[in-house]
């Protein structure tokens, strides 16, 4: 018999069998736990998975074996995911990747807890108009932001959005739609739309934009407030002929409960002609907003009764007098009840001061309104009645244009102040005005002209008309607090403000330029106590971040504190500064938390003070109390890093990762090119031993630090060629030049890599210095592999923790 050679062997390929279902408990690609199964749709089957990866739920979709067999089609949905993935907003679901495992292609999205809106409105049979309005303008939004992105959903329906127990909307599978092909609505092909909710134009296979959603959302409209959608019928071919070519019934032919306004404008959004309906989300979210601040609380439908006939003869003046007044009373009752409606509103409790406008022309005095708006902040949160955001996350509002209602919603206060300052020499004129934010509507505007020494009198005086506008009551110390505000020295307060721009840039260049501008305005005020307090605070940074020595820092900051005391033991920031000096550099653990608690006393709006004190009390051990204080600085604060990383690390101390991982995660959300979040995550990730996880959150905080390719493979290489150690080692090697101003970092990695000697070696240096970092050695997990040693022990006694 004839041996065949090598090159006329016949290859037999292996044929990957794509999988059409998972099962629960199972592991899918190595690395997703299935927990169960969500629902299917069109593509194929979604499942609630842990990715054991990163320890986070997400939701997985399996894709159909005849959709994926389309190698355009994939490679289609491939290049628009790359687009869907660039949409961050708080009403849409994030998109994260398309993959292949045992030939079976899967996307991976965020998992959105709670119900679709279909099975609610299944529930209900019609949503009450408020409930939907509510979610429509949450739709809106998130189209909006889609759409500005290019991005059309072409597949918008009940199903695919997503409805929380707090009523939160969130749009689902964006990017999908456009992906998937067909050659029709009929037969094999997989047709681009719901035919219940397509537009006209996709029922015609024509070319589609954002109005085609707008469309989809008119339906959506129609089947919330009706229970049932305008067109049914036997085929998707004869629905989708309907849309085209049929007028929908009118839905308040339906339900005669709908406002005339709401029926007008879901029949809008269904015109037949895009060109006749609203031309973009922005706009059906404008009208909603309309809509809803002029529907009174019921409007109910009072069946006629047919009229009484009585002769005039049988009239008795008795009667009339009881039926006139019965009458009279009645129509006092109703307009009384409509006044008590109309003037009826839930308090203002919570409160946001938007940065003020420059309206000078000259971009140089953009740090003078900003000081401005401050100014009016620090005012307002001396109102203990009064939740007032700080000025770290109001600041990210400067400049923008996004809607009131929007902006109060993602602070969650209930109204707003926005307004303009206008420098012209030593004068300035405010311009300014308090709006609620839902259901918008302005209570009061006003404008000044005053010198410029008056700035802080003014900005008191417009503090105390807002809390009398809201009918907030001031306590007797308030409205002293309020009243003692007293004038400035116009160079001496313009100095200041620059050096508070320069203050809350949060980095060593920045206190070093703020300290310039203090000192500036101290010389040209001596008794300036406000720019005492924040140069004392200056070098206190300084000191923490590791630029001064112990000696140096005490010589610098003690005179300046000490003289802002003196003139002014009630001024907030002072009193922090105090308390900071006496947890971070004293090891006073009593005289700490007395001052602490002054400084909130004083100022009970002070957000970064309500962060401070989480951090002593997790310190200290008090873990519970730590989480209450960092939440409510976060709800003080909720855009800022600070604030955010506060309540991360009262967290991570609790050992309650999962919490910390998910808000390290919104901070990357918040800010996506920041690597600090990532920093974050990967410290989380470290303590949980999830190594692979702290590799790729490293690497992506330096990919955005724009560390060079071969340093950040640098890392990956390490961790594989020698695990946990090489990862260790690698964090040793790359932050040495940085030990001898934070000797603690120095003993975290020695510790991690069991190096017990040379980790006591650096917590001495530590704590001869006493560094920062040292008042968390007591509760920090960093510390565990050394919590056994005596010489652990020792240093807890020699630094007085208290049991």
């Amino acid at each position: 018999m004839k041996r065949l050679s090598s090159k006329e062997i016949p290859v037999t390929e292996t044929l990957e069998t794509p999988k059409e279902e998972l099962t629960t408990g199972s592991t899918f690609a190595e690395r997703y736990q299935i927990i169960e199964e969500l629902g299917k749709g069109g593509m194929g089957k979604v499942y609630k998975v842990l990715d054991k990866e990163v320890n986070a739920k997400i939701a997985l979709k399996l894709i159909r074996p005849e959709i994926a067999a389309d190698k355009k089609t994939i490679e289609r949905f491939r290049n628009e995911l790359k687009i869907a993935r660039d949409i961050s907003h708080k009403n849409i679901c994030r998109m994260y990747d398309l993959n292949k495992e045992e030939g079976s292609y899967y996307i991976t999205m965020e998992y959105v807890e709670g119900q679709d809106l279909k099975s609610l409105i299944r529930q209900t049979g019609q949503l009450a108009i408020p409930t939907t309005i509510s979610i429509a303008k949450q739709v809106c939004e998130g189209l909006s932001e889609a759409h500005k992105l290019g991005t059309v959903h072409r597949d918008l329906k009940p199903s695919n959005i997503m409805i929380n127990k707090k009523g939160n909307a969130r749009i689902m599978d964006f990017g999908i739609a456009r992906s998937i092909t067909g050659k029709g609505i009929t037969g094999a092909g997989v047709m681009v739309g719901t035919p219940e909710y397509m537009s006209p134009e996709q029922a015609e296979v024509k070319e589609v934009d954002q109005r085609s959603d707008i469309y989809s959302l008119g339906v959506i409209l129609y089947e919330m407030v009706t229970g049932r959608v305008p067109f049914e019928g036997e085929t998707p071919l004869g629905i989708a002929m309907k849309h085209k070519s049929e007028v929908p019934q009118n839905p308040k032919e339906i339900n005669a409960q709908i406002p005339d306004d709401i029926s007008r404008q879901i029949l809008k959004c269904m015109e037949k002609n895009k060109e006749e309906r609203y031309q973009s989300a922005a706009e059906v979210l404008s009208e909603l907003i309309r809509i809803e601040e002029g529907i009174p609380s019921t409007e109910k439908v009072v069946p006629k009764r047919e009229p009484k006939t009585v002769k005039i003869g049988e009239i008795k003046w008795k009667s009339l007098i009881l039926y006139g007044g019965a009458v009279v009373l009645l129509i006092l009752l109703i307009v009384g009840g409509i006044f008590l409606f109309i003037n009826r509103q839930s308090p203002i409790e919570s409160i946001a001061v938007l940065p003020l406008k420059n309206l000078s022309g000259d971009s140089e005095h953009e740090y003078f309104a900003d000081g401005v708006t401050e100014a009016l902040i620090t005012e307002l949160s001396k109102i203990g009645a009064l939740r007032v955001i700080s000025r770290q996350s109001v600041m990210r509002y400067k400049g923008s244009d996004k809607p009131l209602p929007e902006i109060a919603r993602e602070l969650s206060v209930d109204a707003v102040v926005e307004g303009s300052v206008l420098r012209a020499g030593e004068r300035v004129r405010i311009t300014a005005q308090l709006i609620r934010a839902v259901p918008e509507r302005h209570l009061w505007a006003d404008n000044y002209d005053r010198d410029l020494d008056d700035i802080l009198i003014l900005s008191s005086e417009v503090a105390q008309i807002i809390a009398r506008e809201i009918q907030v009551t001031l306590t007797p110390e308030e409205q002293t607090r309020l009243a003692s505000v007293r004038p400035v020295n116009p160079e001496a307060y313009e100095l200041y403000v620059k050096g508070q721009y320069h203050y809350f840039k949060w980095k060593k260049e920045g206190f070093e330029k703020a300290i310039e501008y203090f000192q500036k305005a101290i010389e040209a005020d001596p008794n300036y106590a406000q720019a005492y307090a924040l140069l004392a605070d200056s070098f206190c940074w300084l000191r923490y971040l590791g630029y001064l020595s112990l000696k140096e820092a005490y010589s610098r900051f003690n005179p300046a504190l000490k003289k802002a005391l003196e003139l002014d033991d009630t001024l907030p920031e002072a009193c922090l500064t105090l308390a900071e000096i006496r947890f971070y550099i004293d090891w006073d653990w009593v005289g700490a938390e007395t001052e602490y608690k002054r400084t909130l006393e004083l100022n009970p709006n002070f957000a970064w003070a309500h962060a401070k004190y989480a951090y002593y009390l997790t310190a200290m051990g008090r873990s519970a109390d730590a989480i209450a204080e960092a939440k409510r600085a976060l709800r003080l604060d909720p855009l800022s890093y600070p604030a955010n990383r506060a309540f991360c690390w009262v967290h991570i101390v609790a050992r309650q990762y999962d919490q910390a991982i998910a808000q390290y995660q919104q901070i990357a959300e918040l800010e996506p090119k920041n690597p600090r979040a990532y920093n974050g995550l990967a410290s989380v990730y470290e303590q949980m031993g999830m190594y692979e996880g702290a590799v790729k959150a490293r690497q992506k905080a330096m990919s955005l630090s724009g560390a060079k390719p071969e340093e950040i493979e640098a890392l990956g290489s390490a961790f594989r060629e020698s695990g946990p150690n090489g990862y260790w080692m690698w964090r040793l090697e790359r932050l040495k030049g940085q030990y001898a101003r934070n000797p603690t970092s120095a003993a975290e990695n020695y510790a991690q890599l069991g190096d017990k000697d040379q980790a006591f070696a650096w917590l001495e240096k530590a704590y001869k210095e006493h560094v920062g970092p040292m008042v968390t050695l007591k509760v920090d997990p960093a510390w565990d592999p050394l919590r056994s040693d005596p010489r652990f022990q020792d240093l807890l006694r020699r630094m007085n923790f208290p049991d």
